[in-house]
């Protein structure tokens, strides 16, 4: 797994599990830290290979203190197969998603 950027856009690719969760929440969070109140977080999922239930809950965290500091976590080019489990577990009604149109289309079915 890797991160790259700052406290205004990360990109996140190869896997997000439990091997790379606490790496990934550390990362995330001081990002939403050392942001300005009131701005948006965007988190590129372009080269995401996979992320498992420990990895979403890591983005929920994310989504979670992005809240608290008075910020939004946007999720940009989330891939197909995750978008599928966003709209499985409704979790796509709760997080700012951006970008593919095709989301959009997936979330009114």
């Amino acid at each position: 797994m890797y991160i790259r950027g700052d406290h205004v856009e990360l990109a996140v690719g190869g896997r997000l599990d439990v091997r790379s969760a606490a790496d990934a929440r550390t990362v995330l969070h001081d990002a939403v830290d050392s942001g300005e109140a009131g701005s948006d977080l965007i988190l590129d999922l372009t080269g995401l290979d996979s992320w498992d239930a420990t990895g979403l809950g890591v983005i929920m965290g994310t989504h979670r203190r992005a809240g608290r500091a008075d910020r939004r976590l946007v999720l940009r080019g989330v891939p197909p197969q995750m978008q599928r489990l966003l709209i499985a577990t409704r979790l796509h009604r709760i997080l700012a998603i951006e970008g593919d149109a095709s989301f959009g289309a997936c979330a009114d079915s």
